[in-house]
């Protein structure tokens, strides 16, 4: 009977686990991104309604009533769990779409939710918290307000025709060939809202232009929809302003501005190529390392849904923001529902005006959408599984990108846990180690000038890791003898800018349930007599914990101490040995303010004042930034500070964790000509604490243990076979590079 019982159990146990994965996977299609068939019919639906009279977004107008992005709309929470945890019917797919209404009396930005896919029949306007509306000044930059820009910067060019040529020896914006000058613009447009001016400064345009400025700047006013009407309202040469092009070029043929010659140009010796130069001991005849699965893949990935040693999740890559990850679960529980990339910032300091006002909010260029094709071998190893992606943003149709996401299982050539337990004798009694792998998510924004790489790192003990690597070209500008004040030269006319990356992230903790509760954990000295020698006292340290029951006491500002510990957990579950099953949150970051608190600009990013701020999860509260945080920080449309204003309880409650991470970059000779990955990764870890009853990596087959036989010869004990098959794949490198409308 005993054994009946027994075997009952462990049948339902089974039963359980098994439903519990299908539920996941039968879930994950409701976090996909849009399809392409999906697109093309919102698109359809909403040209097709007649008071919207949309037409092309690629058009030159610009006033216009176009499409600017679309991409998912995410289920509400509770939702999704009935989905995830009961195996019910999946709510309708929708499309967010926001639509730059610019052919009307009062130009304005609209969002839409569309549905249901993938043959839309109905909209609904999207309001934001406040019921703020959007101006239309706010709205991101695209390839037609780019190609006015580019008009404007032929005619401000030619009348400064002889200055250029002189002055960078022999290169143009207009009428050249090989020694062409390009530009890069600055953003936020203005120093208030409703503004569209922007600071341009020019470039020559070579391999890594981006570190090739040539001294001139100009300020463009271009806040009206006919761009005859734009005007040049500064420019900046050689540390001084004018009020025309007109202005400075007669003061440059007076002699009235010190003249500046840069060296003369040699395609030979380009600093910025990645070409390579100096001396190298490596063998070039010979290949490193390669990263190789012997059998085969050990993961499974069934479109957005993915499983691993344990683990499960859905994900997806949002054209405005980026990779997100969704029921994210080990061993069938969950441990979060969503871990979101929110936001990217680099907010730079400098000599010249476009350095000054440079202050860049990632998401305001559709950070998601810049993510481009990944090497093989390169940015993922060639055994990766390469994903396409799809986005839909300043486009008249989906543009395909390439292999722009990739989920490989690596080793990190270093053991999970290891011991050499000696006799101290000359011997040991016994060995044991675990080889570490993992399985890695990544993709890449490569935003302008900066390369962003995110990973997803999950640990088969239960750790998940979430990381940014920053590479790329470094945001230069003209050197001057003032710019050393905020920065580094790094070449001839060249100053890297001092400038500051913050990352910020939802991490949506679901431990064991929706209601969790949250504390901080630090150490105190205490002082007691010594029990057992009562003429000395014991100093040592003692756990000192505290609950922290509302949003306020949760938000941790930079200028403040942070706990050692922070900690998330369900009061109502235990683990076997009674303690509240929980998660930490473990900071690799070295971030810190970038403005002063309600400073103008500050205003839009103010989710930067906290590493670390609790909320209650609502769906009203669904991003900390949004694609118009750039163009208008001022008066931001999603102000984060809203969301902990009201200084909600947060005990035994579903919760949000909003971090933030980053770095602070002071460019030096080293960044040329690429900024490099190593020390430039920043993240954090979450961690169970007490979650489980033990390490549940010990479940891991790979496993070896080594112990001294009676005969002299070392015993070892495995459990996954010895001999491995075909060790590298035989596909040649391939690299297309290429995106393009589907």
């Amino acid at each position: 009977m005993r054994l009946l019982c027994l075997l009952q159990l462990v049948c339902l146990a089974s039963c359980s686990g098994s439903r519990t994965r299908d539920w996941a996977h039968h879930g994950a299609p409701m976090f996909a991104d849009l399809t392409v068939r999906e697109m093309k019919a919102v698109r359809a639906y909403l040209h097709g309604i007649p008071e919207l009279d949309l037409t092309d977004a690629r058009s030159k107008t610009l006033m216009k009533n176009s499409i600017l992005l679309m991409e998912l709309h995410l289920p509400r929470k509770h939702e999704a769990l009935r989905v995830l945890d009961r195996g019910q019917a999946k709510p309708p797919r929708q499309a967010r779409v926001i639509v730059q209404l610019g052919n009307q009396t009062n130009p304005n930005i609209t969002e839409y939710i569309v549905s249901p896919l993938p043959s839309p029949n109905s909209h609904e306007v999207k309001t934001f918290k406040g019921d703020r509306p959007i101006r239309f000044e706010s709205r991101p930059i695209t390839s037609a307000e780019y190609e006015h820009v580019t008009d404007i910067l032929k005619k401000i060019t030619n009348k400064a025709h002889k200055l250029l040529l002189e002055t960078t020896g022999g290169f143009s914006f207009t009428n050249c060939s090989d020694r062409c000058l390009t530009f890069s613009d600055i953003a936020p447009r203005g120093l208030g809202p409703g503004e569209r001016r922007t600071w341009i400064m020019l470039q020559k345009f070579v391999e890594g232009y981006f570190i090739h400025p040539v001294g001139f700047e100009v300020m463009i006013n271009h806040r009206d929809l006919n761009p005859e009407k734009w005007t040049v309202e500064k420019v900046w040469y050689n540390s001084m302003y004018f009020d025309s092009v007109e202005d400075l070029v007669e003061k440059y043929e007076s002699g009235g501005v010190e003249k500046v010659k840069l060296p003369d140009h040699d395609d030979n010796d380009l600093y910025s190529t990645y070409i390579p130069r100096g001396q190298s001991s490596t063998p070039t005849d010979i290949h490193g390392p390669k990263l190789v699965e012997p059998q085969g893949h050990r993961y499974f990935v069934d479109r957005n849904f993915v499983e691993y040693a344990g683990w499960s999740f859905a994900y997806r890559v949002r054209s405005s923001a980026g990779l997100q990850v969704f029921d994210l679960r080990f061993n069938g529980e969950r441990i979060a529902y969503e871990i979101s990339l929110q936001e990217a910032i680099a907010f730079y300091s400098g000599d010249t005006p476009a350095a000054m006002q440079t202050k860049y909010i990632d998401a305001g260029w559709a950070m998601g959408s810049s993510s481009y094709e990944l090497a093989p071998g390169i940015d993922c190893p060639e055994i990766a599984t390469f994903v396409d992606l799809y986005h839909y943003f300043d486009t008249d149709k989906p543009v395909h990108h390439k292999n722009a996401l990739c989920i490989f299982e690596m080793t990190t050539a270093m053991p999970l846990r290891r011991h050499f337990n000696s006799n101290y004798k000359g011997g040991y009694n016994f060995y044991g180690g675990l080889e570490n792998t993992v399985l890695v998510l990544r993709t890449t924004s490569t935003v302008y000038n900066y390369d962003y790489i995110w990973d997803f790192v999950f640990y088969q003990n239960g750790v998940v890791e979430v990381k940014v690597s920053a590479t790329g070209y470094i945001h230069a500008t003209f050197f001057t003898p003032n710019g050393l004040h905020y920065g580094t030269r790094v070449y001839n006319y060249v100053l890297g800018n001092l400038h500051t990356h913050l990352i910020h992230y939802k991490v949506d903790l679901d431990i064991v349930g929706r209601e969790n509760s949250f504390e901080s954990l630090d150490l105190k000295y205490v002082n007691f007599t010594n029990p057992w020698s009562p003429d000395h006292f014991v100093v040592q340290s003692k756990l000192h914990r505290t609950e922290r029951k509302t949003e306020r006491s949760a938000a941790f500002s930079f200028n403040k101490k942070f706990p050692r510990y922070v900690h998330f957990y369900n009061p109502n579950e235990k683990n076997k040995w009674g303690n509240q099953k929980g998660y930490r949150i473990q900071f690799n970051s070295h971030a810190h303010s970038v403005l002063p608190r309600g400073w103008r600009e500050e205003k839009g990013i103010s989710w930067s004042r906290y590493p670390l701020a609790v909320t209650r999860h609502k769906d009203s509260e669904a991003t900390s930034s949004s694609i118009f945080a750039q163009n208008d920080p001022w008066e931001p449309v999603v102000s984060f500070e809203d969301y902990i204003r009201n200084n909600e309880d947060i005990v035994n409650q579903d919760l949000v964790a909003w971090v933030t991470v980053g770095f602070l970059h002071v460019p030096h000779s080293e960044d040329i000509p690429n900024t490099a990955t190593p020390g430039n990764a920043v993240g954090f870890f979450l961690r169970p604490f007490n979650f489980f009853d033990e390490d549940p990596s010990v479940a891991s087959r790979s496993t070896v243990i080594v112990r001294p036989g009676p005969d002299g010869k070392s015993k070892v004990q495995r459990w996954t076979p010895e001999v491995v098959g075909h060790c590298l794949t035989d596909k040649p490198f391939t690299y297309n590079g290429t995106y393009a409308g589907v």
